[in-house]
């Protein structure tokens, strides 16, 4: 071989190895870095739907989004429900004050409140400037002949039902009536006996005494019981959970305590006596017992079930019963007391207070299970 041929060779070569470098260099260049495939991946849908479909998997779980953040990460989070915790703090504090002005306060609603009882008990006959109001139906009103015709129907309602009528009668037992929650409380053997409460006032604790107030029910003279006024105590306490923080929403109800009544020989509607047959054994022969049995009325309502000093000593019944108390002493306090007129002419909306879905019709409260047949046809109200 001669040295042209060997030197062509080793151009050759040489060519051939530059060749292949480029190539191994073209390879190397249009490798992605991870930004790009990140950028790349981020643009198909397809892998964008699984990663959010993981994503909510996760979230929320105690073992899931929050665990699997870097550590430094997590240090910063902790950090943040240090201030949260402050913050609640602060919260407790803001509705504490709170408190105390809507204490203050009752007391420059308290002459207006008294003179709605004076109106409405018929101890204070308004002025006609005091009666002047414009309704917002009179121009309807006045079409058709309606206002003559709800002036008729008003003085049949006047002789027939109210003859010599008094103030507004049943003021109170109507705005019961008006309201789901304490309807459902109300029975018919109730209703006597709420004709004739006069008022309710809410009277807060003192500036000094722990965070609660009072709820007083005024009752003219009556055949049922002595008490001029029955009285239901709510204790409340604006304080964090030591233990759960985070579950702080504001001040709440945490125990109630009723009142005794003074029951009439046989007027107490709480309670009422069943007839049961027992047969003995033995000799075949059959007797009739009487049983005094709870009954179900509105006056329960007094009598509260005890707040064990441990939550976990709670039955679940018991639970439910405090849980309707409280909301229902709320109710009363913060919306029918301050609008009371306004729930006795169905003008306060549905949307003033919560209703629980009602339960099936077949259950009924208070129900006593016994071995031995019992009828309610044999309810002996004397007791």
């Amino acid at each position: 071989m001669s040295s042209g041929d060997t030197d062509a060779q080793a151009v050759a070569v040489k060519e051939d190895y530059e060749d292949k470098v480029e190539v191994v260099d073209e390879v190397t260049t249009t490798v992605p870095s991870a930004s790009e495939l990140t950028s790349e991946m981020m643009q198909n849908p397809q892998i964008l739907a699984a990663l959010q479909q993981r994503l909510e998997s996760i979230v929320g779980s105690p073992s899931g989004y929050i665990d699997s953040l870097p550590k430094v990460i997590k240090r910063r989070i902790h950090a943040l429900k240090n201030l949260q915790v402050e913050s609640t703090k602060i919260e407790a504090k803001f509705y504490e004050e709170v408190h105390e002005l809507e204490r203050k306060y009752s007391l420059m609603y308290q002459p207006l409140f008294e003179k709605r009882s004076l109106v409405v008990n018929g101890s204070y006959e308004p002025t006609e400037e005091e009666c002047e109001w414009e309704s917002d139906n009179e121009e309807d009103e006045e079409k058709n002949g309606a206002k003559d015709e709800v002036n008729v129907l008003a003085k049949l309602f006047k002789k027939f039902f109210f003859p010599d009528a008094k103030g507004i009668p049943e003021f109170w037992l109507t705005i019961f009536k008006n309201i789901p929650i304490l309807q459902e409380m109300v029975q018919e053997h109730d209703e006597p006996i709420l004709k004739a409460m006069q008022d309710i006032r809410v009277v807060f604790s003192k500036s000094d005494e722990p965070m609660g107030f009072t709820l007083d029910f005024v009752f003219e003279s009556n055949p049922y019981f002595s008490n001029k006024v029955l009285t239901k105590s709510y204790q409340m306490q604006s304080q964090p959970d030591e233990k759960e923080p985070f579950t702080f929403e504001g001040p709440e109800i945490i125990s109630c305590t009723g009142c005794k009544i003074d029951w009439a020989k046989g007027k107490n509607v709480t309670v009422k006596t069943i007839q049961k047959k027992q047969k003995h054994k033995g000799r075949g022969t059959v007797r009739t017992v009487k049983k005094q049995v709870s009954n179900d009325s509105f006056f329960n309502f007094f009598n509260p079930p005890d707040v064990p000093e441990d939550d976990a000593d709670m039955d679940e019944e018991t639970e439910n019963l405090l849980a309707r108390d409280f909301e229902i002493g709320h109710l009363i306090r913060e919306r029918v007391v301050p609008r009371a007129v306004l729930y006795f002419t169905g003008e306060a909306g549905d949307d003033d207070f919560d209703e629980e879905e009602e339960e099936d019709e077949d259950e009924e409260d208070g129900e006593v299970n016994d071995s031995d047949s019992q009828n309610d046809s044999d309810y002996d109200p004397e007791v």
